[in-house]
């Protein structure tokens, strides 16, 4: 057994609306023969607000990668230990009684990893497991999940700490006006989170139950999604093709569904990637299942954009905070990322 606890989140209180983003994008990019692509694109991700972590004026500056990298890494300090004593608090645990700590980030570097600070300074043992994660991107966020259950059965009794950091809007380049940067200058956002999985379960625990997970690369994707490592820092880089990416994988979603003996098309719940509105729409379509299976998702999406790596626990923070839930029934659990990579886990309410 594994159980998922309820996940923490939160997000800087800098606050960019759509039409702040459009505004930006006009001024900044006036010239660019394809803005009126890139506005009509950024207009139809449903993205309404997005949070950074620095006020915009900041955010359009670019100090160079060593400064962006300084605050990536002091804002982190500042937020991880909020997130984590909610984390710990919805788990009923402490600090001293987490085995692992798996920490995704695809917007900041550091080594050692804040996983050792965290060790440091927030009371957690020195005998701690550290799995820290760096190059799934937006598929990072499944992939700890899958992480944690593969410990946890590991190492009977034993709980597992998942922390996502990602602060988008550091990465950030002025002198990119490829379409797709420019869409995702509109998409992305800034939050922390985390969450406790623990292989046992007191008396009382509400939560999900991890019953299986399994990866999946899409073959010759692999430069779909990526980064481009430059002096300036990370370069994202988006092919126009990814949007179709759902069609492959909703077969995958199907195949490890199949194995639990579940029907992909008639689970309870779907915390799922927002990476955009055409990731959701496909979903529905190729699982034949309502949009609004995807309403946690795709609330994320609008409050907050593309908070990478963070979008599958913030989703699933919804779901858990959802009164008309009944907390009953199976689900899909599953981030996609650069590879391209999906990232499924399934889970079962607890109560």
């Amino acid at each position: 057994m594994a159980i998922l606890h309820k996940p923490a989140v939160i997000f800087p209180e800098e606050v960019v609306t759509l039409e702040q983003t459009l505004t930006i994008a006009e001024r900044m990019h006036a010239d660019n023969p394809d803005l009126e692509l890139a506005l009509r694109l950024i207009r139809n991700t449903g993205v309404e607000t997005r949070n950074i972590v620095q006020p915009l004026e900041l955010t359009l500056r670019h100090p160079g990668f060593e400064e962006r990298n300084l605050v990536h890494n002091r804002e982190a300090k500042h937020y991880v230990p909020i997130v984590v004593a909610e984390a710990l608090a919805n788990a009923g645990k402490t600090a001293s009684d987490i085995d692992v700590i798996i920490y995704v980030s695809c917007t900041g570097f550091s080594m050692p990893s804040l996983t050792a600070w965290m060790i440091n300074e927030l009371g957690f043992r020195p005998s701690t497991s550290q799995l820290p994660i760096a190059q799934l991107g937006c598929a990072a966020g499944g992939a700890a999940i899958a992480r944690a259950l593969d410990f946890c059965r590991a190492h009977p009794g034993s709980n597992a700490l998942i922390v996502a950091c990602e602060f988008c809007s550091l990465c950030y380049q002025p002198t990119d006006i490829a379409v797709g940067t420019l869409l995702s200058n509109g998409l992305f956002g800034d939050a922390v989170a985390a969450v406790v999985v623990s292989d046992t379960a007191n008396t009382g625990d509400v939560g999900i139950e991890l019953r299986r997970n399994a990866s999946y690369l899409i073959p010759g994707t692999a430069e779909w999604i990526s980064y481009a490592v430059r002096a300036t820092g990370f370069h994202f880089q988006l092919d126009k093709r990814v949007p179709g990416t759902m069609e492959p994988l909703a077969p995958v979603l199907r195949q490890v569904s199949e194995a639990e003996g579940w029907d992909a098309g008639m689970l309870d719940f779907y915390i799922v990637h927002a990476g955009g509105p055409r990731i959701l729409d496909d979903l529905s379509k190729f699982l034949d299942v309502a949009p609004n299976q995807f309403r946690y998702s795709r609330e994320t999406l609008t409050r907050h954009g593309n908070i990478a790596s963070a979008v599958v626990l913030d989703a699933m923070r919804r779901l858990f905070e959802d009164t008309d839930n009944p907390k009953i029934g199976r689900g899909i659990i599953a981030g996609f990322g650069p590879g391209i990579t999906a990232e499924i886990s399934l889970g079962e309410w607890y109560v």
